[in-house]
């Protein structure tokens, strides 16, 4: 895992049924960007670009970069969902799938 400090951290979120599944990017000043998954495992690339790329490819969708139409195209509302929070990362593989309320 790479020592530097993440410059940028940016939450993406899959929709699977009625099943959120989290995936937490940080991005770091020397260009690389590391991704945790939900398996709890840390994949490293060697830019923000891969790591988007990886990211899309697996139909992840940026947080930050949806709208309310799509949310409710993958099943939530934005209100409805935050991304998981822990003090670690071993506690945070626990969250990062989450059940969700079908909308309508």
């Amino acid at each position: 895992m790479s020592m530097n400090a993440p410059v940028l951290e940016r939450w993406w979120v899959a929709g699977l049924g009625k099943t959120l599944i989290w995936a937490r990017q940080r991005v770091h000043e020397a260009g690389t960007s590391e991704v945790f998954d939900c398996d709890g495992k840390t994949l490293l690339y060697d830019s923000e670009d891969s790591a988007n790329a990886a990211l899309l490819d697996a139909d992840f969708r940026a947080l930050d970069g949806l709208d309310d139409e799509d949310a409710i195209a993958l099943g939530f509302t934005l209100e409805s969902i935050a991304p998981p929070n822990a003090s670690t990362d071993s506690a945070l593989r626990e969250l990062m799938v989450q059940s969700i309320a079908p909308k309508h």
